[in-house]
């Protein structure tokens, strides 16, 4: 894995030189709140529990990790910088991981953000540890299984913007169905 910090900090940096990633995290963080507090009714419930808080990670997810994963391997073709990159002295494999990774860690510093969440249960009441420390396990490697489709995708296309619907189809299974991979 010769390489793969580089590529790593390159993506990762990538990502807050831009206003892409602070409006991703905005949104992000703003809409699992209200989807929380207001779809959710979570103070109605009457628990101290993150249980509604997790039910619409995967509706979240399927909205804005296409955001996140359509710029991973476009960008590199828009910009010429493909060539370049997998002509340096690095495995291809090594590059694929760094990228997807930079992409998976910039996804766990937004779900990180929402850890208020936490701090609003215990508050309200003494909830378990164990359902909130695997309520944000799984919702960090359900992110990480949408960004694999969504890298894949991006993959395949040259412009970033183009493939924002197919990967949002893919991740709800349409795509799939539509590929005739559930007959």
């Amino acid at each position: 894995m010769n390489g793969f910090y580089p590529i790593f900090k390159r993506e990762l940096l990538a990502y807050f030189r831009s206003p892409v990633a602070y409006v991703f995290i905005i949104i992000f963080l703003a809409a699992n709140a209200g989807c929380t507090f207001f779809l959710g009714n979570f103070y109605d419930s009457q628990q101290a529990s993150l249980e509604i808080f997790f039910l619409f990670h995967p509706w979240l997810y399927l909205f804005l990790i296409p955001a996140v994963g359509m710029r991973l391997w476009s960008e590199e073709r828009r910009s010429g910088t493909g060539e370049l990159l997998l002509t340096f002295p690095v495995r291809l494999t090594t590059t694929v991981f760094a990228k997807f990774f930079a992409a998976w860690f910039f996804i766990g510093i937004a779900l990180l953000l929402t850890f208020p969440m936490v701090w609003t249960v215990y508050f309200l009441g003494s909830p378990d540890k164990g359902p909130i420390i695997t309520g944000y396990l799984g919702s960090f490697l359900m992110a990480g299984s949408y960004l694999a489709i969504a890298s894949c995708t991006s993959a395949l296309d040259k412009k970033s913007g183009n493939q924002f619907y197919p990967e949002r189809q893919h991740l709800s299974g349409a795509g799939f169905v539509r590929m005739g991979c559930f007959r």
